[in-house]
Formats: structure tokens, sequence, C-alpha cells
């Protein structure tokens, strides 16, 4: 069972990448976050890789971190979703993401992910809740975000959106709330964070 590979990666696309292990070339199916987070080629990574072997095929999966690979592992645990579909909502959506959706069972939020349908959400949800991980800082941010109502809410996924890593958003918005006061317009949260992100 492969669990980590080390080398020289000498081609990326969306999907996978081919990596060069001492003349040996993986390819690692990679989610479009752990895409994004790499390096042009040619360049030195380190993986952590989950191996699912099958009749006909050994397929790696690679991820930049703990937390998405954990989160991958739950993932293809849940009936319907294989190893294919649990890289692919990996790729709409991030593991703490992915866990505030399902913490506050949010449908709604897991039906935006591309091949995600209403009744697949549900099942997530059921399946997922029993997995979650304990609460963090950032969980309990998200938890003030949501007491500020939708407009925090949406300032959020606004920051998120133009590349600000979800734990980091959520803080400055509950910042902007507490500064603020809820019930804040969403124009007047963005201005204040941005203002606060520099």
């Amino acid at each position: 069972m492969i669990a980590r590979i080390a080398g020289q990666m000498i081609h990326r696309a969306p999907d996978h990448l081919i990596v060069d292990v001492g003349g040996v070339g993986y390819r690692l199916f990679v989610s479009l976050n752990t895409f994004y987070a790499l390096p042009e080629p040619p360049a030195a990574v380190q993986l952590m890789v989950h191996t699912v072997v099958r009749d006909d095929a050994i397929h790696l999966y690679g991820f930049g971190d703990a937390a998405e690979k954990e989160a991958f592992g739950h993932l293809i645990g849940v009936s319907g979703v294989g190893p294919k579909l649990a890289m692919g909502i990996l790729s709409g959506i991030g593991p703490e993401d992915l866990w505030q959706a399902v913490r506050s069972r949010d449908i709604a939020r897991l039906c935006k992910v591309p091949g995600i349908g209403k009744k697949t959400a549900a099942r997530m949800v059921v399946d997922l809740e029993g997995r979650l991980p304990a609460a963090e800082e950032s969980d309990q941010a998200g938890d003030a975000v949501a007491a500020g109502g939708a407009a925090a809410e949406d300032a959020v996924s606004a920051l998120v959106n133009l590349g600000y890593p979800q734990p980091r958003a959520a803080k400055a918005v509950e910042a902007a709330v507490e500064k603020l006061g809820d019930g804040a317009p969403l124009e007047d949260l963005l201005r204040q964070v941005l203002k606060s992100l520099g």
C-alpha cells in the first residue's frame, strides 16, 4: 500500500500529476485544490497518497495535506460515492467547508458541488455526521459567522471566491460583525473586512 510519494513532478494537469521517483513515473489523481497549490513542473513534491486496488488497475490519489486525505477517506465510505466522485467533490468544496456543510445540514451548499444531487447530498450528511472531526477554532469562527446572519455568510463566501482561505475569511468576517453589529449589510461587512485584510 503506497501512503506517500516524494519525487520530481514532471507533469501537471487539473485532474492528475506524474511524479518521477527513481526513474519510475507514478500517476496520481488530484483535486483542483491540490492542483492549484502545486508549483509548475518540474518541481520536487511530497504528497500523501490513498491507494485504491481494483481487479484491473491500481489507482493512486494524491493530497497536499492530511485534512483533504482524511475527507477523501470518509467520502468514499458514503454509499454511492466512489473515488472519482470523491475527488470531484473535493475539487468543488474544501474539507473545512465540507464539514461545516455537514455539521449545519446544508444540503443546498452540497448541491452546488458539481455531480452532487439532493439524494447524494442528503446521504452524505447522514453518513458523514458521525465522522465529523473535533471542533476547532475555525469551526467556532464559523458559528460566530452564522450568528451574524445571511450577510455574514455571504461575505465569507465572497472572500473565499476571491482566494482567501476559509478560516481566515471566517475570522475576518467575525471581527467585522463584532465591530459593526449583527444585521450589518453585506457591503459594509465587505468594506470593513477588506480594510482589515489590507
